[in-house]
């Protein structure tokens, strides 16, 4: 067998070995690919290692094979599926946090591998940049639990990037679950207890109400069911025993009375009556086939009611309107905003000059696959046997980054308001796609004035008091973030399309681009609003109190800061939106419309606090 000429080939091979053993599996399968690193049922992946064998490569594959076979030995997929919470952030407080239970675990059985999984961490938290970070709200929280459980675990000093956002967070880890996590210890090594410390955890948090069921009261209140069932059954079997002894004692007697159709069913009616008034008299609760109550329809304000959510839509722009009448709108947009786009243009220049001055572009040279470098060229012609090399361009933090853009499609933005709005998010949505940013565009309104089929099903069914939102909601995708630009360009010109633009139920479409936005895999993630009033939907408000819908808008924007997944803000058009956002400015003119959207979102991207603070312009709720 002829030797390989890789050098790396001797390291993969003992790196593998390695990890089967930590892993407890011989028969795991190992492969090491530029593919993002992860585990199935039988392979693993492992980051790729070059002919160089540089030290960050060989530690990367080390921590990471660590990582996983930790994981693939000490974490079992039932028992961790049965505590899983149902909502998103709660789902990632106990995933971060049961990864680190892992390798904390192994680390104390398995000394060699902290070390490793430390490079790993740190490797991590470098590319994205969390050793920059001044704010809490710049990592996820996740993260930092996760981080916190590893070093309570273990008594190990963190990485510099990770220390610094368990440093942002502890405060407010620390504070939160201050009687929980003395428990730690005792906990660790069982994962079934750790998941319940878990969820404990999650619920100091303040995100109980994603928690869904608890699975250990479920399994208490089917227990004593169980037990009931047995005597009837014994009951049963005891009354079946006696009447076989009188049907055997007097034979003549059963013969005549099944002959009597009539009385036969006589017979079965009074016994389904009867077991319908067991029904009746069973306690409210016990029945077994009661459904469960419905989920709240808003998970900002559980008590938020909504009449039927039947006619609401959530709909593509290219739905609502031809290709051919979305490329004349889009036309028509171009033509009534021709003055201002020069504007426009040169604001979006602006900031993409100030994001790319940010990106510090660097490559890593000399790898076997990549861009080909055409400086190391020259000594391939000088000795054809030298190998080509290749280059990469190193992540930024940039492309770890979506921007939601939430435009308020009201009937009060109709005119010169509702075509600054969308050319603005064209031509920022164009800008931030050169610069590796992902955006998303949405648009809201309802489907109808005053109500709708919502209003007509209330009318229907006797005008009940306090019905809750009364009108049909439709939400619009303009562009989602996965779409390049050139394809949704034409998309925007529905804002021109008459009798599009009817009502705003602000704080609805808020969470709905929230929920959009957590799912989502970037590290940061930034939502803009973009309003030119309070909530008003006349058919909800003439029937609610006053304030129904102003109330609710405060709950969703309480509910997202307090999350800190999303970086939130808003401009108003003629409207102080302060008095709902922190961040959040507001312009008496349409035309400070462009330049404020660019301001804002370049001061987000600012690593200098002062610049920060300069550019922003906020002005904050007294």
């Amino acid at each position: 067998m002829s030797q390989s000429d890789n050098p790396a080939d001797p390291f993969k091979k003992a790196l593998s070995e390695a990890t089967r053993v930590i892993a407890d599996d011989p028969e795991l399968g190992i492969v090491f690919t530029v593919d993002p690193s992860g585990m199935t049922a039988d392979q693993m992946r492992l980051p790729q290692v070059s002919r160089r064998m540089t030290k960050d490569e060989v530690m990367l594959a080390r921590g990471t094979a660590d990582a996983l076979a930790l994981k693939r030995r000490y974490h079992d997929p039932a028992i961790h599926q049965r505590y899983l919470p149902s909502g998103q952030m709660a789902l990632d407080l106990y995933e971060a946090m049961e990864t680190a239970r892992c390798e904390a675990v192994g680390a104390r059985a398995m000394p060699g591998t902290a070390s490793n999984i430390d490079a790993k961490i740190d490797y991590e938290a470098s590319r994205k940049g969390y050793h920059q970070i001044t704010k809490p709200t710049e990592a996820p929280l996740a993260v930092a639990a996760g981080y916190m459980i590893r070093q309570l675990a273990t008594g190990r000093e963190l990485p510099e990037g990770a220390q610094n956002v368990l440093d942002l967070w502890r405060d407010y880890l620390e504070g939160s679950a201050a009687e929980t996590l003395p428990d730690l210890e005792n906990c660790l090594e069982d994962q079934t207890a750790f998941a319940r410390f878990a969820r404990r955890v999650i619920e100091d948090l303040g995100y109980g109400d994603q928690l869904g069921d608890d699975p250990d009261e479920m399994d208490d209140e089917e227990q004593p069911e169980q037990a009931q069932d047995e005597p009837e059954e014994a009951e049963s079997s005891g009354d079946e025993d006696q009447d076989a002894q009188e049907d055997d004692s007097q034979p003549e007697q059963d013969q005549d009375a099944t002959d009597d159709p009539t009385e036969a069913e006589v017979s079965m009616d009074d016994s389904a009556d009867s077991d319908m008034d067991e029904q009746t008299e069973m306690p409210e609760g016990e029945a077994p086939l009661e459904p469960p109550p419905p989920a709240p329809v808003s998970e900002a304000d559980p008590n938020y009611d909504v009449f039927s959510t039947d006619f609401d839509e959530i709909i593509d722009a290219t739905d609502l309107a031809e290709p051919v009448e979305l490329e004349r709108l889009r036309a028509y947009l171009d033509q009534q905003l021709e003055p201002l786009k020069g504007a426009v243009s040169r604001l979006a220049n602006k900031l993409q000059r100030r994001l790319q001055a940010q990106q510090n572009r660097s490559w890593e040279f000399d790898l076997e696959e990549g861009i080909l470098d055409a400086g190391r060229l020259a000594r391939v012609v000088a000795n054809p046997t030298t190998p080509l090399s290749f280059k990469v361009e190193k992540d930024t933090e940039f492309r770890d980054t979506v921007v939601t853009l939430l435009l308020d499609n009201s009937g009060s933005m109709r005119g010169r308001p509702i075509s600054i709005a969308a050319i603005c998010a064209d031509v920022l949505a164009r800008t931030l796609e050169r610069c590796a940013v992902k955006v998303e565009i949405l648009g809201f309104t309802t489907r109808a004035w005053k109500g709708g089929q919502s209003r007509e099903r209330w009318l229907k069914e006797g005008r009940s008091q306090l019905p809750g939102r009364l009108n049909d909601l439709r939400h619009i995708i303009y562009k989602s973030a996965d779409a390049p630009w050139r394809r949704s360009r034409d998309n925007l010109g529905l804002m021109m399309k008459e009798g599009l633009l009817k009502e705003n139920i602000d704080g609805e479409a808020l969470e709905w681009a929230h929920r959009r936005m957590v799912v989502r895999p970037e590290a940061r993630k930034i939502l803009m609003v973009i309003s030119d009033g309070a909530p008003v939907d006349d058919s909800t408000l003439s029937v609610n109190p006053a304030n129904y819908l102003e109330k609710h808008l405060r709950d969703v924007i309480a509910m997202i800061e307090r999350r800190r997944q999303v970086e939130l803000m808003a401009i108003g058009i003629g409207h102080d939106v302060t008095r709902y956002y922190d961040r959040a400015v507001t312009i008496t003119d349409v035309e400070q419309l462009a330049g404020a959207m660019t301001e804002q979102l370049a001061s987000l991207f600012d690593t200098d606090k002062r610049a920060r603070a300069r550019f922003l312009g906020l002005k904050r709720a007294s």
